[in-house]
């Protein structure tokens, strides 16, 4: 028997894309049906669990010795595999910092600390590197980063975090500590206009932006990223995953929409 867990279900996508990454995927039994990082994941595991569901049974027969999952959400899931006699862990990270222990402490459940030193050595790197770039920008926009529509929810704190190492000033940073969906709710129309954002980013978990539909909201024509047109979306497969992805992709794409609006905004006021 193995010190290490080998026969390892991921409930969600950012331990599945981790292991790739380590070159570890080959303990991978199971995973999430809403992965899509890495693509190859999806025709190599079988699917077994939505996000707030899982196919039980599905999972006993593929007898794991580790079973992983995030948040609160999945309390169900994992009481319900407890009983059952499997080990599980839920990570519980909301910002920056605890992915990168999210990481090392994957890294270490598999008994692969070196490897995943190496990983979050590089993944830091590239993190100090945009937030370098982002220190020399000109100026920093306000950011009002929309993570659903109906209601209007604010990002979470690991996005607000990268919104400001990307460049940008979050217009909603008081919400940023609020784990659960429900206490990051923006009440009204009236309270994005008046936060005045200069950039609107949208990345509403499981459908498509609709920039055109965010223009037609009552007053919104009063908000500069309204009148410049500086609406954005960012997959919420790049940013609302608190794994690597957000790290990287995330946080780059983050940081060419803020790099943009700078050159476009020192370029009018230049003429």
């Amino acid at each position: 028997m193995s010190d290490y867990p080998e026969r390892i279900v991921c409930l969600t996508e950012e331990p599945t894309e981790t292991l790739y990454l380590l070159e570890e995927d080959w303990r991978i039994v199971g995973i999430s049906g809403f992965t899509v990082r890495p693509a190859r994941a999806r025709k190599e595991k079988p699917k077994v669990s939505a996000f707030l569901s899982a196919k039980i049974d599905k999972i006993l027969d593929l007898e794991p010795d580790l079973v992983l999952g995030f948040s609160d959400l999945q309390a169900e899931i994992a009481t319900e595999l407890i009983r059952h006699g499997v080990e599980v862990h839920i990570f519980n990270h909301r910002s920056v910092d605890e992915i990168f222990q999210m990481i090392s402490m994957l890294g270490g459940m598999i008994g692969c600390q070196e490897k995943t030193r190496a990983l979050v050595d590089e993944l830091r790197g590239g993190v100090e590197k945009i937030r370098a770039q982002a220190a020399a920008l000109p100026k920093t926009p306000r950011v009002y980063f929309e993570e659903w529509d109906e209601p209007m929810l604010s990002g979470i704190r690991w996005v607000s975090e990268l919104v400001e190492i990307a460049g940008g000033e979050d217009c909603f940073p008081e919400l940023k500590e609020e784990a659960l969906g429900k206490n990051r709710i923006i009440p009204d129309y009236e309270t994005v206009i008046e936060r005045q954002p200069d950039i609107i980013i949208g990345s509403w978990c499981g459908k498509k932006f609709r920039p055109e539909k965010v223009c037609e909201r009552p007053g919104f024509d009063r908000i500069p990223a309204v009148r410049d047109n500086e609406l954005h979306e960012i997959k919420s497969v790049n940013i609302l995953q608190p794994g690597p992805a957000a790290l990287t992709d995330g946080l780059q794409q983050l940081h060419e929409i803020i790099a943009r609006w700078c050159d476009v905004s020192a370029t009018a006021e230049s003429r």
